[in-house]
């Protein structure tokens, strides 16, 4: 059985019930490529909360993305591939190592089937458990990181998980192989000047945005060919990635990020990464009305399910470095 989503010229977007892009919401891992899959947990969130909210709302507009063809890239999703809307993980809410535990167990399920997920956060803690349940299967991947902020800290008040702690224990743990792994956007305040090192001491190349500024997408995108090249790729994407101003929507806006065209440019540019999962987070729908923070999350997973069809096309055709 293939699995796709709903004719727009002949049902409403605004009708239905609210999967993304109007997949049929199936828990089901046989005749799949990739899943979409709600983390609605937002226990280690240190500032402002509500990204357990994020996945509701990402679906929600999603409906306006329900297009499957991509012209910059040349595909139909739901020609090339199956997916489905996976629902969301359990957890527990408050309680964060069992919460962990359930989010690892059921995307582990995910991996060992050969299924991608595309997880929709949830606060950035939970790529902690994505990335057991991937390393679990595929052993140490390279990260593929975007966002305004490092995550590499060891601990927040002498407790070792918040969401800004994932790729310090990443690391530490062995799920990821930082000589092959790359963050990408960092413009936060820090705590002290030693957090600046934190990342480099750990193995990640970490390009701030400042120095993003100074190089040309195209030498970004070859950048990244370049450090990952060979290996199987997590891409995890903090939506703060992107200025206030394009993504009001989250609990730790930084001014001085990129443009929603720039990150669609740059995230399409890795089409042909050997990328096994993918995941969005920190969208937290109750600080922005207007719903543009979720609506710049769709259009970036419609880009990652697309990935994944262009792979399924044309990747045995053409070299991995553009």
């Amino acid at each position: 059985m293939k699995y796709g989503t709903v004719n727009s010229l002949k049902s409403p977007r605004f009708a239905g019930v609210k999967t993304f892009m109007r997949m049929q919401n199936a828990r089901v891992v046989e005749d799949v490529d990739f899943a979409v899959v709600g983390i609605p947990f937002d226990t280690c969130a240190t500032y402002r909360g509500g990204s357990r909210f994020g996945p509701a709302s990402v679906r929600e507009m999603s409906s306006l993305a329900a297009k499957p063809y991509n012209p910059s890239l040349e595909v139909d999703i739901f020609q090339e591939c199956s997916g489905v809307d996976y629902g969301d993980l359990g957890s527990v809410p408050g309680y964060v190592e069992e919460s962990f535990e359930i989010i690892q167990q059921e995307m582990q399920e995910l991996f060992s089937r050969g299924v991608i997920p595309i997880a929709i956060g949830g606060d950035h803690s939970v790529t902690l458990p994505e990335l057991r349940a991937c390393s679990a299967v595929y052993g140490p991947v390279a990260l593929v990181h975007f966002d305004a902020h490092y995550d590499t800290i060891s601990e927040y008040f002498g407790k070792p998980y918040s969401h800004g702690t994932p790729f310090y224990h990443a690391a530490k743990e062995g799920l990821v192989d930082t000589s092959c792994s790359i963050q990408l956007g960092i413009r936060e305040g820090l705590y002290g000047a030693e957090d600046k090192e934190n990342s480099s001491k750990l193995g990640y190349l970490s390009l701030t945005a400042s120095e993003m500024r100074r190089s040309t997408l195209e030498e970004i995108i070859r950048l990244i060919h370049e450090r990952t090249r060979g290996k199987k790729v997590f891409l995890t994407f903090d939506i703060d990635f992107l200025d206030p101003a394009f993504a009001p929507g989250t609990g730790t806006p930084v001014p001085g990020g990129f443009s929603t065209w720039e990150a669609l440019e740059l995230v399409r540019g890795l089409k042909d990464l050997d990328i096994v999962g993918y995941d969005l987070v920190e969208v937290a729908p109750s600080f922005d009305d207007s719903g543009i923070t979720s609506i710049a999350a769709a259009g970036l997973i419609q880009e990652f399910m697309s990935h994944i069809a262009w792979r399924k096309k044309f990747g045995s055709k053409l070299p991995n470095l553009p």
